[in-house]
C-alpha cells in the first residue's frame, strides 16, 4: 500500500506518471486543507524532487514586445490599517497577454486554434527535454535550432519520446531585464531590429511530425528568432494546436532529460495567451 513516504519505482516514466496522477489531490490538500484521510490518493513526497522556478517575476522591469501598447501596471487599491484595526492590501493588474514568462495559445497565430482557456491541461504537464544551444547562440544572436542540434541531442541522450515538451536553452534569460541586451534593440514601438535566437522551422516540424512533442518553450522573447518576419514557427505550432512557452528562465539548472514540467498559465477566456507560472521537478538521486 502506498503511503506519504512511498518511493516511486526507479523507472522515471512511472515515477512521473504517478506524479501527474497525484498532483490534483495534493494541490487540493494544500489549498483547501483537506485531511489526509479524505484524499482519494496518497500524497507524494516532494522531498524526492528538486523544484526549479522557470518564471521571471512580473514587475516594472518585465520585458514586453516593443509594439505592446502598455507594459506592466500594478496600482494600489488599498494598503494599510483599516478602521477595523487589521492590515489590508489589494491592487489592480493591467498588462498584455504576451509579456514576461507566458504561454502562446494556438489562436495567437491560427484562426482555428484553441484559446488560452481551452488548451488541454495535459499539454501543460509532462516530461521535458532541454536542448542546449547556448554556445551556438553566444556566437550568433540570430541562431535557430537545427536538425543537426536535434540529432546531436539524440545521439547523446537518446530519442526524444512522444508527448515530450521540448525546451530550447540559449541562456538569453541571463540578460533579463536589460531590454537592449535581451531583445537586441530597445527602440520603442519598433520590432524590426530585434536579434535573439530561437527555434528553426525545419527542426520544429520534425519535433512535431516525427517525435510527437506536445509543447515547446524557450528562454528568449519568442519561439521565432528575433529577425523573423513571417513567424513561421508560431504558425507551424498553432496549426497543430500546440502551445508554446516564452521568456522562460533557469533552463541551465535543468538536466537534458529527466525533469517534469508544470506550466500553468492564467486561464483567460478567449485569450490568445497569458502570464505563466512554470516550474520543473527534478527527481533526486
Amino acid at each position: 500500500m502506498l503511503t506519504a513516504n512511498t518511493r516511486f519505482p526507479v523507472t522515471l516514466r512511472r515515477r512521473i506518471k504517478r506524479l501527474a496522477i497525484f498532483l490534483i489531490p495534493v494541490l487540493a490538500y494544500g489549498i483547501f486543507g483537506l485531511p489526509a484521510s479524505q484524499a482519494e490518493s496518497p500524497r507524494i513526497n516532494l522531498a524526492d524532487f528538486e523544484i526549479v522556478d522557470l518564471t521571471h517575476t512580473f514587475d516594472k522591469n518585465t520585458v514586453f514586445w516593443p509594439t505592446s501598447p502598455i507594459h506592466f501596471e500594478h496600482d494600489t487599491i488599498a494598503y494599510g490599517e483599516t478602521d477595523g484595526g487589521y492590515f489590508y492590501s489589494a491592487y489592480t493588474l493591467h498588462l498584455p497577454e504576451h509579456g514576461g514568462t507566458h504561454m502562446d495559445a494556438p489562436i495567437h497565430f491560427s484562426s482555428n486554434g484553441v484559446t488560452a482557456d481551452k488548451v488541454a491541461i495535459d499539454r501543460l504537464l509532462g516530461d521535458c527535454v532541454v536542448i542546449d544551444t547556448s554556445k551556438q547562440a553566444s556566437a550568433d544572436s540570430d541562431y535557430r535550432l537545427t536538425m543537426e542540434d536535434v540529432a546531436a541531442f539524440e545521439a547523446t541522450h537518446g530519442q526524444i519520446g512522444p508527448d515530450s515538451i521540448v525546451l530550447m536553452r540559449t541562456d538569453w534569460s541571463k540578460r533579463w531585464p536589460n531590454v537592449k541586451a535581451y531583445l537586441g534593440d530597445d527602440t520603442p514601438g519598433d520590432a524590426s531590429h530585434l536579434s535573439f535566437p530561437s527555434f528553426g522551422a525545419e527542426a520544429t516540424e520534425f519535433l512535431i511530425d516525427e517525435r510527437g512533442v506536445k509543447a515547446v518553450g524557450v528562454d528568449t522573447a519568442s519561439i521565432d528568432y528575433g529577425q523573423s518576419k513571417d513567424f513561421l514557427v508560431h504558425r507551424i505550432l498553432a496549426d497543430k494546436n500546440i502551445p508554446a512557452f516564452e521568456n522562460l528562465t533557469n533552463l541551465d539548472r535543468l538536466p537534458a532529460k529527466g525533469a517534469f514540467l508544470i506550466a500553468l498559465p492564467m486561464k483567460i477566456g478567449a485569450g490568445s495567451g497569458g502570464p505563466l507560472r512554470a516550474i520543473a521537478l527534478i527527481p533526486r538521486q
